[in-house]
């Protein structure tokens, strides 16, 4: 399973590519899914319900605003948190919405286009030295 990301634009199929590209990928931590299901008091989230394109493990995306990361051949950067949206409520249920609130992902702009896929790590890259 692999996605094609664009720089600029972000992945094919995704309904948003070639919007305003801050948004060209949402991620969201897999660690996080289990959270959200305990404070909705249900199993861990399927993470298809989320409306992100890529779930991530084993990295603070939210640390990552405003820093450069590889995932696959391409290059990203985070552009801020990714809020939550009204329909989580619809989604989710009844409080699916705040449960979101700090867990809801990262946005990312597409810096150099590649293919991401299944199981590729996500890899902060050093900012530059002045």
């Amino acid at each position: 399973m692999s996605a094609t990301a664009h720089a600029g634009r972000g992945l094919d199929g995704d309904h948003y590519k070639g919007g305003s590209g801050a948004r060209g990928v949402t991620l969201v931590q897999a660690e996080h899914l289990a959270v959200l299901g305990a404070l909705l008091r249900r199993d861990p989230i399927d993470p298809a319900l989320l409306r992100r394109n890529l779930v991530v493990a084993g990295v603070n995306l939210l640390a990552l605003k405003g820093r450069r990361f590889r995932i696959g051949t391409a290059v990203l950067e985070g552009t801020g948190p990714c809020p939550p949206c009204s329909r989580m409520e619809e989604t989710l249920g009844p409080g699916g919405y705040n449960a979101m609130r700090g867990h809801a992902g990262l946005n990312a702009r597409v810096v150099e286009g590649g293919t991401i896929r299944l199981g590729d790590a996500v890899i902060p890259m050093l900012a530059e030295l002045d």
